[in-house]
């Protein structure tokens, strides 16, 4: 794997864990890799959209332990760009 992908997916994991610190490093560390700041911000966005997509399997496993019947659709269950997984 190429040095970007690597830069990509640590700051993506970054953005997922809430890490400030670990962002802040890896943020001047991308630089090294020459990653511009659009191609930072689409994994940002990605990361974002995956744990928005674990913050619904959380709430609809506590809404099934606690017996309540409504469900939150998954952002990868929607059929669009905005998705997660699209």
């Amino acid at each position: 794997m190429d040095e970007r992908t690597k830069m990509l997916i640590s700051l993506g994991a970054a953005t997922a864990a809430n890490c400030i610190p670990c962002f802040e490093y890896l943020f001047e560390k991308s630089r090294e890799v020459n990653l511009t700041d659009e191609e930072i911000q689409e994994a940002v966005d990605i990361a974002g959209k995956v744990k928005n997509g674990a913050q619904v399997a959380m709430k609809n496993f506590i809404g099934d332990i606690m017996g309540d019947s409504r469900q939150h659709q998954h952002p990868c269950e929607e059929a669009s760009s905005s998705s997660c997984c699209g």
